[in-house]
């Protein structure tokens, strides 16, 4: 059987064979033309080894210099991201935004609890550590930066800040005890640092048998894990030198501020949260 011999019916309810209607030659062409919004597309789907090349990294060379030299080449030509890249952009514009929010969320509930402006910054300052952790321990392992990845770097801004609190309602009660700045500082992390380590160690451990699954339905949880387990452990040796120090240098630059400006500074506790 020929396409030549395909039967066509006319608008008059005739039967003509299509060689009658139409010259029919053999060529080349695709088995399917997809179009998007009205204009022809082509797909081109790739997937990269893991642990010897990284997508994002590839994507980023494709757009910047691969595919501007095609559409220079070639002026209809328009080239855009789609699938899993696509996907991952929206996502992190959505989690830029959530992320936002969540921190200015912390601020003003940590403020209220406080009633102070400059202890719930030193608070949120554990935050950006933690981020460097995570960047860390994708170096280590080998992993580059996913989307799972970026929704543990979420969660852990809230997993954090839970050491800095610790540290510094303790220094907040030692304060209102009648303690020095300075003794505060001194006794708080004493007291503190076993329950803080021992925090972060716990939630470390907890997390490293999925940072070394080697199962292929839960390998998309391993960038997540490293970025919790390993922000975690950096926050917390962070916070137990940075936390402190920060405390001190405002307590510092209030009493300075107060001599600039001939008021009398106050010797009294800082209120801590309410019980």
């Amino acid at each position: 059987y020929y396409v030549e011999n395909l039967m066509l019916r006319t608008p008059q309810g005739g039967e003509i064979l299509l060689n009658q209607a139409a010259d029919v030659k053999e060529g080349r062409s695709y088995t399917a033309i997809k179009r998007t919004d009205g204009r022809r597309t082509v797909n081109i789907t790739a997937d990269v080894t893991p642990g010897v090349a990284n997508a994002n990294e590839v994507v980023g060379k494709v757009m910047k210099s691969f595919i501007p030299t095609l559409t220079s080449t070639y002026p209809g030509i328009n080239a855009a991201l789609g699938g899993e890249q696509k996907t991952q952009k929206t996502t992190i514009e959505s989690l830029q935004r959530g992320a936002l929010l969540a921190i200015l969320a912390m601020f003003a509930l940590l403020a209220i609890a406080f009633r102070s402006y400059s202890q719930p910054a030193i608070i949120l300052s554990a935050i950006p550590f933690g981020f460097i952790g995570a960047l860390i321990g994708h170096l280590t392992m080998g992993y580059g930066l996913s989307l799972m990845s970026l929704m543990g770097l979420v969660a852990l801004s809230g997993v954090v800040i839970n050491d800095s609190l610790i540290f510094i309602d303790a220094i907040n009660t030692y304060r209102a005890e009648g303690l020095s700045v300075f003794d505060s500082i001194l006794t708080g992390g004493a007291r503190r640092f076993r329950p803080i380590l021992l925090t972060s160690l716990t939630t470390f451990f907890g997390l490293v048998p999925i940072i070394f699954e080697t199962s292929m339905q839960a390998r998309f949880l391993i960038p997540m894990a490293i970025s919790l387990g390993f922000g975690v452990m950096f926050a917390t040796v962070t916070t137990l030198l940075l936390i402190p120090s920060t405390y001190a240098i405002l307590e510092d630059a209030k009493r300075l501020f107060s001599r600039a400006s001939g008021t009398t500074p106050e010797h009294g506790p800082l209120p801590g949260p309410a019980e």
